[in-house]
């Protein structure tokens, strides 16, 4: 597959900040409010702080994108304040959520052993929950939301886990997994930030956290 043309334009794309339910152990998938922990806030922090050394004195205007999820609307408004960006101009989709984990969210982790089978080495749901989405239908979501993008300024854009490592495959043009059909990008740690143009990735930061947890 190709990459996707952002007409030169710059996506720095990250998760949200660790949140009450990473804390907890719990199933978050599409749940709209579990706000961040401090240490969510902190990675926040570091995010921006990140990304305004990798602009460094560069004058631009940036759209800010985010799911419409507390989590990533309070990780965004921590960067856009780093950048000097303005949170009200922010626009959220809800198909940048995190994957639906149907009757399983919310759920805690311990309760569905035997039940969940998750690839440990590549942080990856091997199970699809009941009432839930696959990775197919993920990508789904996104090539339409990417569909209607004009690319027309450099974007900070707030995701999920399992989400962000979707669209980050899609824009840089990866192959289908072999066992998920999906492309799907390598997992970072939680606090992690990238920078996509033109179908080629660049870590601006690596971040301290957790894999992938929906």
């Amino acid at each position: 597959m190709s990459g996707i043309d952002t007409k030169g334009k710059r996506l720095f794309i990250a998760r949200h900040g660790e949140t009450i339910f990473n804390l907890a152990g719990r199933l978050q998938g599409d749940h709209v409010h579990t706000p961040l922990t401090r240490t969510g806030f902190a990675q926040a922090d570091e995010m921006g702080k990140a990304l305004a050394r990798h602009l460094a004195n560069e004058r631009l205007e940036l759209d800010l994108i985010a799911s419409n999820t507390d989590r990533a609307l309070q990780t965004l408004s921590v960067i856009a304040e780093h950048v000097g960006a303005d949170w009200h101009q922010a626009r959220s989709d809800e198909r940048l959520r995190e994957i639906d984990m149907g009757e399983w969210g919310g759920a805690w982790y311990r309760d569905l052993a035997g039940q969940l089978e998750i690839d440990e080495a590549e942080r990856l749901f091997v199970t699809v929950a009941p009432g839930g989405e696959d990775y197919r239908a993920i990508a789904r979501r996104l090539e339409h939301w990417l569909a209607e993008q004009e690319f027309v300024r450099d974007a900070v854009l707030i995701s999920h886990g399992m989400t962000s490592r979707v669209l980050r495959g899609l824009l840089v043009g990866a192959d289908p997994h072999p066992r998920f059909d999906a492309p799907i990008a390598e997992g970072l740690p939680q606090g992690s930030i990238v920078q996509i143009r033109d179908g080629v990735e660049e870590v601006i930061h690596l971040g301290g956290g957790e894999g992938e947890k929906a």
